[in-house]
């Protein structure tokens, strides 16, 4: 593969990345304040948009990993900035959480179920038929539709709960409108991360552990993608997808050493 630039810039999933089934990934703690030392800028980043950076900040502090909420980006806060870009002081029906609430608000925008530009769908651990119909009405009315990300599923401790790309599914196929999804594995996701750490894709790392959503979305953005092998995606899979992680490594632990590369 081509020649990369030094590393300078860090972005990293975080489920399956740093965290897996509710704990650190042994070596997170240690990347985490190596890329502390260093002084270079660095996101964690995931496709949940319930909680709000802070949230997400304390959660992890819980665990033993101290990302600043500064540094953590959410497709909820990605969704916002995109809204914020195409229509500026715009207005909203949201089904989601404090994350997506949160972040419209912050980007100007007016929440309501009267004539929104955009029906916004996120996660919420309660989806209301109510609310799913009001969105389908809107949207037969004219409202434009978007969602934070396709993820069908989410995990619980009871099992699989159905997430923003299962609904959406039943939108669409009510409407017969397909939504934008912000969130990876849509690149776009990965460039307003780059804009919000004021880095350049040569120089700049996505490491993921999944090759459908984190390695394409960073391929795509045209930044090193390093995969882990502690979250979804297996090494003997590795070699279907048409295209390719820079490196492939065990654990966020092996990578300790290249921060300071």
């Amino acid at each position: 593969m081509t020649e990369r630039k030094p590393i300078e810039y860090w972005l990293s999933d975080m489920d399956g990345v740093l965290v897996h089934e509710g704990h650190p990934v042994p070596g997170a703690d240690e990347f985490i304040r190596r890329l502390a030392a260093s002084g270079k800028p660095f996101l964690v980043l995931t496709n949940n948009s319930i909680y709000t950076r802070r949230d997400l900040s304390a959660r992890l502090a819980a665990l033993g990993l101290a990302v600043p909420a500064e540094s953590i980006w959410t497709s909820a806060l990605a969704t916002a900035r995109f809204l914020a870009d195409q229509r500026p002081a715009g207005s909203a029906y949201v089904i989601g959480e404090a994350g997506l609430t949160t972040a419209l608000h912050e980007a100007d925008y007016v929440l309501t179920d009267i004539s929104p530009d955009y029906v916004v769908l996120g996660e919420t651990r309660t989806y209301s038929f109510s609310q799913i119909t009001q969105a389908i009405r809107l949207i037969e009315g004219g409202a434009r539709f978007v969602a934070t990300n396709p993820d069908p599923v989410g995990p619980s401790q009871e099992g699989s709960l159905p997430a923003c790309g299962a609904v959406a599914a039943m939108i669409t196929r009510a409407t017969g409108v397909e939504p934008y999804f912000v969130g990876k594995p849509n690149p776009l996701m990965m460039r307003t991360a780059l804009n919000v750490v004021g880095g350049h894709s040569e120089q700049t790392a996505m490491v993921g552990d999944r090759m459908d959503t984190d390695i394409v979305a960073g391929v795509e953005a045209g930044l090193e993608t390093i995969l882990v092998l502690t979250g979804v995606t297996r090494k003997d899979e590795v070699g279907r997808f048409p295209f390719r992680p820079h490196r492939v490594v065990p654990s966020i632990a092996d990578l300790i050493d290249l921060v300071d590369a």
